[in-house]
C-alpha cells in the first residue's frame, strides 16, 4: 500500500537520508529503529507527506504523493493518514471528546456519525470515564490513548507515529505497544512506528535499523 523509492534528503551539507527503499503492505505494523539524530523522523515526516524528499517519490496504492498539493493533499492526509506525536498535541480548551472528534469535523462527516465513532473508539481504548475531561485532568497514558483515537477517528489507511513513547514511563510504555498490536488484529490497521524504543520489535511484523542516512 506504500511505497518509498530512492528517498534522500540534506540538511545543508549534512545527508540526513541516502536513497531510502522501503515498501509498507496493508495490515502490517512497520517499527523503525534509531538513535537520536539518526534520521528516522525525518523520514516519517517523507512517508507521511508532511515534507518533501530532495530526491525519490513515495506511493501511496501506486499513486506518487507528488501528484498531491493544496487541498487535494489536506483532504488525503484528513481521510487516509492518522497521526501520533511524542508529545500528544491535544487541544487544553476542548474535552476528551471534541479532541477525538476534530479530524472527523474537519471531514465534513455528520456530527452524530464523527460522535458515535469518538465513544466506539473511546470505549475501546478504556476511556468512556473520562469522555469529558480536560487533557489536564489526564494522566500521561490516557492522553496518548485519546490521541490513539483521535488517529483512528476517520478509519486511516495507515497511522504513522513519532517516537509514541518517548513521554511515558515502563509501565505506559509497555501498555501502549499491547495496544498497538491489540489495534492491528481488531481493525487490520496499518502503523509505522519511528522510535529508540526496541520494544516495539516485538510486535512488529518487519522491523528496521536507521543509521548514517541508510535503512537495513
Amino acid at each position: 500500500m506504500l511505497k518509498a523509492l530512492n528517498i534522500s534528503k540534506k540538511f545543508g551539507e549534512i545527508n540526513v537520508l541516502n536513497n531510502i527503499n522501503l515498501e509498507v503492505k496493508r495490515g502490517s505494523i512497520v517499527s523503525i529503529y534509531g538513535k537520536s539524530g539518526a534520521g528516522k523522523s525525518t523520514l516519517l515526516y517523507i512517508l507521511s507527506t508532511l515534507d518533501e524528499a530532495d530526491n525519490g517519490e513515495v506511493f501511496f496504492d501506486n499513486v506518487s504523493s507528488r501528484k498531491l498539493s493544496g487541498n487535494k493533499l489536506s483532504e488525503f492526509r484528513n481521510k487516509r493518514i492518522g497521526f501520533i506525536f511524542q508529545f500528544h498535541n491535544l487541544l487544553e480548551e476542548f474535552n476528551v471528546l471534541e479532541n477525538v472528534c476534530v479530524p472527523g469535523y474537519v471531514s465534513k462527516r455528520k456530527n452524530s456519525e464523527v460522535e458515535a465513532k469518538a465513544k466506539e473508539l473511546l470505549k475501546i481504548l478504556d476511556l468512556s470515564e473520562r469522555i469529558n475531561h480536560k487533557p489536564s485532568q489526564l494522566s500521561g497514558g490516557e492522553q496518548q490513548r485519546v490521541a490513539i483515537a483521535r488517529s483512528l477517528i476517520n478509519s486511516p489507511d495507515i497511522i504513522f507515529a513519532d517516537e509514541p513513547t518517548g513521554n511515558l514511563d515502563e509501565e505506559n510504555s509497555k501498555n501502549f505497544i499491547d495496544l498497538i498490536k491489540k489495534l492491528n488484529t481488531k481493525f487490520n490497521q496499518t502503523f509505522i512506528i519511528v522510535t529508540h524504543n526496541k520494544n516495539f520489535i516485538k510486535v512488529s511484523d518487519f522491523s528496521y535499523t536507521i543509521d548514517k542516512g541508510k535503512l537495513s
